[in-house]
C-alpha cells in the first residue's frame, strides 16, 4: 500500500513531519509527499520545495512529487476535473508518480475543497485520512460531502493547538480521532530554528500579518488600519522594536506602508523578508509579545512555544465576517475567546467547559442542517450565556434558527393573506394591460 500525503503550505509540511515522527501517518510500504502549493499568488511566493528547511522536513518521506507543477498553469485549488475525465487523470497521476496499480491511502487537508477533493475523486477507491488545517479543524465541515466520499473517510489527525479541545471537523461521520501532541510539533520548530540563519533582536514584539484583504474579508484600508492597531499593541506593551512578518500568501508589497506608521509611534520597525515559518522566528528570536488578529500563529506561540500573545481586531472581524458560515469564523471565535475574553483552554484545570460549549453553539449556527444534534446544547448555551458571548453570533441567524434568547429576535415580516395577495396581483395585471394599451395608442398617434 502507498500513502499519498498532501501539503499545500509550509505549516502543514511541518505538522506532517511531526506526525511522521510520532508515527501518526499510515503504515505504508511507501510514504509519498504530494506538494500542492496553496498560495493565492504562486508567482510571487516561494515554492514549498524552495522553503528553508524543506529538505529536512521532506526527509521524513520516501519521496516527493509536485502536483502543482504537473497541473500548471492551473493552480491546485482551481483544478476540478469533470466526471468523464477522472479515469484519464488517474492514469496520468499513477504513471507520472510511478504508483503502478498499488492500493492507496490519501492523507489530505480540507477535504471539502480542492485540491484535496479533486485528488479524492481521481483516486476513487482510496481510503481517506484527513489531517488538520490549523484552527479550522475545530470548525464544522463546510458542506455536506457526497456519499462516495463520506464512506471512505476513516480517520483524522489534528495538532493539539488548543490543549484539550476536540475538533468538530467531520464530526457527523464519527471518524477515528488521532491527536498530535504539541511537544512533537515544538520539536520540529526547534529543529528548524537551530538551522535558521536569522539575525534578529531578542525581546522585541512580533506582528504576524494576515492577508484578510486579499481574501475579500475586509478592504485594503481596513487591513492597514488593523496592522497599525497591532503596532500600537506592541508600543503599549512598552517595547521599542517591532518585527513584522507578512503572511506567506500575501503580496510582498503589503507591509511597506507600515514602516512610516511605526516610526510615528516611535518604534524601530524591521520587516522580516524571510520564508521561515513564524514559529521558526519565534523559536529563535524569543519575542516578548506576538500580536496578530486571528492567526493560527497566536495559538502555536502561546501553547506550543510558551510566548505571550495579544489578539487585535477580533471583535470587529466577528461582526464583519460574512457569510456567517465562513470557515474563518471558528478560528476567529477561538482566538477572541482565548486571548480577548481570557477563557482557559479545555486542558486547563480552571476550565469550566465554556470554550467547547461556545464553539458547539457557533458550529450549530454555521451548519444547522448538517448538525441537528447540536441544537439542544447550542440553545442551552445561548439561553444562559448569550449576554457574555453575543459578539460571536448574529441576531439574524439566531432569529432564523429560532434560538434563544427570544428577546433579541428581529421582527418578522408579516405576509399578506392569500386572498389579499391574489387581489393585488390582479390589480397589477390590469394596470399593466392598461399601460400597454395606452402605449400602443400613443404610438399610433405619433405615426
Amino acid at each position: 500500500m502507498i500513502a499519498l500525503v498532501e501539503a499545500s503550505s509550509y505549516f502543514q509540511l511541518a505538522s506532517l513531519a511531526a506526525m511522521a515522527d510520532a508515527g501518526s501517518l499510515p503504515a505504508a510500504d511507501e510514504l509519498i509527499l504530494v506538494l500542492a502549493n496553496g498560495s493565492q499568488v504562486p508567482e510571487l511566493t516561494t515554492p514549498l520545495q524552495d522553503a528553508p528547511g524543506f529538505e529536512k522536513l521532506a526527509a521524513r518521506f520516501d519521496r516527493v512529487v509536485d502536483y502543482a507543477q504537473l497541473m500548471a498553469p492551473r493552480r491546485p485549488a482551481q483544478f476540478n476535473p469533470r466526471e468523464d475525465e477522472l479515469h484519464i487523470f488517474e492514469n496520468l497521476l499513477r504513471s507520472a508518480w510511478e504508483l503502478g496499480d498499488q492500493p492507496l491511502t490519501l492523507v489530505l487537508e480540507s477535504i471539502q475543497v480542492n485540491p484535496s477533493r479533486s485528488l479524492a475523486r481521481i483516486f476513487f477507491d482510496a481510503q481517506i485520512w484527513v489531517h488538520s488545517d490549523g484552527l479550522m479543524s475545530y470548525g464544522p465541515t463546510r458542506t455536506r460531502l457526497p456519499l462516495p466520499l463520506r464512506q471512505r473517510i476513516t480517520r483524522t489527525i489534528h495538532v493539539d493547538l488548543v490543549p484539550g479541545l476536540e475538533p468538530a471537523l467531520l464530526a457527523e461521520l464519527d471518524p477515528q480521532r488521532e491527536v498530535l501532541p504539541a511537544a512533537a510539533l515544538a520539536a520540529v520548530f526547534e529543529e528548524l530554528a537551530a538551522d535558521a540563519q536569522l539575525d534578529l533582536p531578542a525581546g522585541a514584539g512580533l506582528v504576524l500579518g494576515q492577508y484578510l484583504g486579499s481574501l475579500g474579508l475586509i478592504d485594503a484600508e481596513q487591513e492597514f488600519d488593523l496592522h497599525v492597531q497591532m503596532l500600537r499593541e506592541v508600543q503599549q506593551a512598552g517595547l521599542d522594536t517591532v518585527l513584522f512578518k507578512a503572511h506567506p500568501s500575501a503580496s510582498p508589497t503589503a507591509a511597506t506602508a507600515l514602516e512610516d506608521a511605526a516610526r510615528q509611534l516611535g518604534l524601530d520597525f524591521q520587516l522580516l523578508r524571510t520564508d521561515h515559518l513564524a514559529e521558526t522566528v519565534i523559536a529563535q528570536a524569543r519575542p516578548q509579545l506576538v500580536v496578530s488578529c486571528f492567526s493560527t500563529g497566536l495559538a502555536t506561540a502561546r501553547y506550543i512555544l510558551n510566548t505571550e500573545v495579544a489578539a487585535v481586531g477580533t471583535a470587529m472581524m466577528l461582526q464583519t465576517l460574512a457569510p456567517y458560515e465562513n470557515s474563518n469564523r471558528i478560528p476567529l471565535s477561538i482566538i477572541h475567546a482565548l486571548f480577548v475574553q481570557q477563557l482557559p483552554a479545555p486542558a486547563d484545570p480552571a476550565d469550566q467547559g465554556l470554550l467547547a460549549e461556545l464553539l458547539t453553539a457557533v458550529s450549530y449556527c454555521m451548519q444547522a442542517s448538517q448538525l441537528p444534534a447540536l441544537r439542544e446544547p447550542a440553545a442551552a448555551f445561548l439561553a444562559q450565556h448569550y449576554a457574555n458571548f453575543s459578539m460571536h453570533f448574529k441576531r439574524r441567524r439566531i432569529t432564523k434558527l429560532e434560538l434563544p434568547p427570544a428577546w433579541i429576535h428581529l421582527p418578522q415580516r408579516r405576509s399578506l393573506p392569500s386572498k389579499v395577495r391574489g387581489a393585488s396581483r390582479q390589480v397589477l395585471r390590469r394596470g399593466s394591460k392598461s399601460l400597454d394599451s395606452l402605449s400602443k395608442s400613443l404610438s399610433r398617434l405619433a405615426q
